[in-house]
């Protein structure tokens, strides 16, 4: 096929050798399958902000570093130096992620390089060679179901343990690799520490994994797990290892009003993402025009 631009001057350094089909095309990104010597993976293009159909949100921008004052001062007055600036900024903070929930041992794609706006990572396959397909496109037996929750618990305790909050996890960024739940986007990812929506956006993400989980084994939807994580971080007690109960009981003496108007606007930006998420399932993966070559089958 055709190169795409974004992806030639990848070709030019000899990080990529061939371009074989498109994967997926999302709101924020478009991916492609790519040949490196041997080996198959993925190139993320990131689609520039005027080009996507989704927005940054403010919430998620929250606590996260810049280089310097000016490139602060020209992102809060959205200019067109700082406009790129975030842009930038939006699409390096998914490779410091996977980077730094990589070395924590969490199930992401492998990173391998960042160049000119287009990410170069894992290819997760299922057990045939193929893509890997997204939890939101398969059914579970109600064990199976019970297991990948376990599981996918344990990744949200360990990203958290490295300081981070995915911020938009769902059925629709998860893939199933023959290892099982292998976690992807993540260029909303925030820093649990310093974003004051992390728990709102960690105790989201829980729930969406509980509503889909449960959907299989309907009592996991009755968990509390977020909750009981967070006030492990906050006492600095959270080790990838803790024993989590799945139990929570709220404490009715006092309510956060902020808290709570907090957890309004993130649903509502939850909702939206969401819908962005199940336009791009119903269009589905890019079809192959041609099949692999035998050595890549």
């Amino acid at each position: 096929m055709k190169t795409p631009k974004r992806i030639e001057p990848l070709i030019e350094d000899g990080m990529v050798d061939e371009v074989l089909r498109p994967l997926m095309s999302g709101k924020e990104a478009a991916v492609y399958v790519v040949r490196c010597g041997r080996q198959l993976r993925c190139a993320k293009v990131y689609k520039e902000a005027d080009k996507r159909s989704f927005r940054q949100a403010a919430e998620y921008q929250e606590g996260r570093k810049v280089r310097n004052s000016r490139q602060a001062r020209a992102m809060a007055k959205g200019s067109k130096y700082g406009r790129r600036e975030a842009e930038e900024a939006w699409q390096n903070a998914e490779v410091a992620a996977l980077f730094r929930l990589a070395s924590a041992g969490v199930r992401v794609p492998k990173p391998y390089d960042f160049l000119d706006g287009v990410l170069l990572m894992e290819l997760v396959t299922d057990e045939d060679g193929q893509a890997a397909p997204r939890l939101n496109d398969v059914h579970l037996e109600p064990e199976q179901a019970r297991e990948y929750h376990a599981f996918i618990i344990r990744q949200i305790v360990l990203m958290l343990c490295a300081g981070l909050v995915h911020g938009d996890l769902s059925e629709f960024n998860v893939l199933l690799g023959p290892d099982g739940p292998v976690i992807i986007d993540l260029p909303q990812a925030v820093d649990a520490a310093a974003n004051n929506h992390a728990f709102s956006m960690l105790e989201r993400d829980v729930a969406n994994m509980a509503h889909y989980f449960g959907r299989f084994a309907p009592e996991l939807r009755q968990t509390r797990f977020a909750r009981e994580m967070w006030a492990l971080y906050q006492a600095g007690e959270l080790q990838p290892e803790s024993a989590l109960t799945g139990q929570w009981k709220d404490d009715e003496h006092h309510a956060d009003v902020g808290s709570v108007m907090r957890e309004i606007e993130a649903a509502k930006f939850d909702e939206a993402r969401r819908r962005a998420a199940r336009e791009d399932a119903e269009r589905g993966p890019v079809k192959d025009e041609e099949p692999p070559p035998p050595w890549a089958r």
